[in-house]
């Protein structure tokens, strides 16, 4: 026996004097996708002063009654717009087409069609930091309100705390959802392609209400306005209020087979767009639906001495954020910092936040020997 836990004894001591010289390597962990931003052009410029006098000309803090929720907060603000402007789809229209044209009209009582309502809804929603887009989707086909037809302006929004984009109609206050998901215009056509949307639920309001049709609008059924989507165009161009882009024109459409086999069809004709300088088509849909506030990074472990490179396609990004876990606090960082490996295992996580105060997707390192 005696001998045993002398052996014991030394196999213990080898033990523990080799795992304190084993080396630091990086370990797997959960890492939201990083898709950076190639095909799209500039984004709304948050220090322009147009954004916070927007906030407080039309006191929209008072809209959120302190609600934290991502999803929730914009759902509130798109309701107010739905409110706040009438919907009127022939005009003539009051004022210069500014936004602040646009709600300083529509609080009297004049009302917009839907390329209104995307311009408002993509200037309010930048002005607390969301990252949107604006873009039309269109039927490819003649109006005919009795099954649905036409074209249609509405925005998709980056949701941070879901990690993808979502399509929101700030006109009719809708979106759609499948299992609970709010979904992006191309998940919405991949949809309508597929079954029609049989699979998904057209939901209404800040209360995401699940609704069959929107009959006072004289659109009976989902499919009605999921049909809608079969053609997307998104503006290349995302500074539509803080700037003047010369390239305003230009759209990116998704060049996928129905694409190729189709004719999108503007008033009975080919679309204009055809053949001209300003169609961008896009093949590969990971660069439609890239990844705004979100972050990659190189690694590089030196002894007990990390080196870590962050890098981010953040509109408006103001600073990194770093805190180590378990009991950590946020603080600013730059993009490259030097962590000291004082435990065998190490759990960092980064985030950005831009100008406006909102933070992007966890992202987490974890260093191990």
């Amino acid at each position: 026996m005696y001998w045993k836990l002398i052996a014991a004894g030394i196999c213990f001591l080898f033990v523990s004097g080799c795992g304190e010289n084993r080396p630091f390597q990086l370990v797997n962990s959960r890492k939201p996708a990083f898709i950076s931003n190639t095909v799209f052009d500039s984004s709304e410029n948050l220090t322009d002063p147009k954004f916070e006098t927007l906030k407080v000309k039309y006191q929209l803090d008072t809209i959120f009654h302190g609600e934290k929720n991502e999803l929730k907060r914009i759902l509130l603000l798109r309701h107010w717009i739905h409110e706040k402007i009438n919907i009127d789809d022939y005009g003539p229209y009051s004022g210069n087409g500014s936004v602040e044209s646009t709600l300083d009209e529509a609080l009297k009582g004049h009302g917009y069609h839907c390329g209104y309502f995307s311009a408002v809804q993509n200037a309010i929603l930048n002005a607390y930091g969301y990252v949107t887009r604006r873009l039309l989707v269109d039927t490819g086909e003649p109006v005919d309100y009795m099954v649905g037809g036409g074209h249609h302006a509405v925005d998709e929004t980056w949701l941070n705390s879901y990690h993808k984009w979502f399509m929101s109609d700030a006109k009719y206050d809708y979106h759609f959802e499948k299992n609970g998901i709010p979904l992006s215009a191309l998940e919405i056509r991949d949809e309508y392609l597929k079954n029609k949307g049989a699979d998904i639920t057209l939901v209404k309001g800040p209360g995401r209400i699940i609704v069959a049709g929107l009959p006072e609008y004289n659109i009976k059924t989902k499919k009605q306005l999921a049909r809608v989507y079969t053609w997307i165009s998104w503006n290349k161009n995302n500074n539509s209020y803080s700037g003047q882009p010369d390239n305003s024109a230009d759209i990116i459409m998704y060049e996928d087979d129905y694409f190729k086999n189709h004719i999108w069809l503007w008033d009975g004709k080919p679309h204009w767009a055809y053949n001209t300088r300003f169609l961008h088509l896009v093949t590969d849909r990971n660069k439609i639906e890239w990844t705004p506030n979100t972050i990659t990074s190189k690694v590089f472990i030196e002894g007990s001495k990390a080196r870590i490179h962050l890098t981010s396609t953040t509109p408006n990004l103001k600073t990194y954020q770093m805190k180590e876990l378990p009991n950590g606090v946020w603080k600013d960082i730059p993009d490259s910092v030097e962590i000291d490996l004082r435990k065998d295992k190490s759990k960092i996580v980064f985030r950005v936040m831009n100008l406006a105060g909102v933070s992007g997707a966890e992202y987490k390192i974890i260093i191990a020997r």
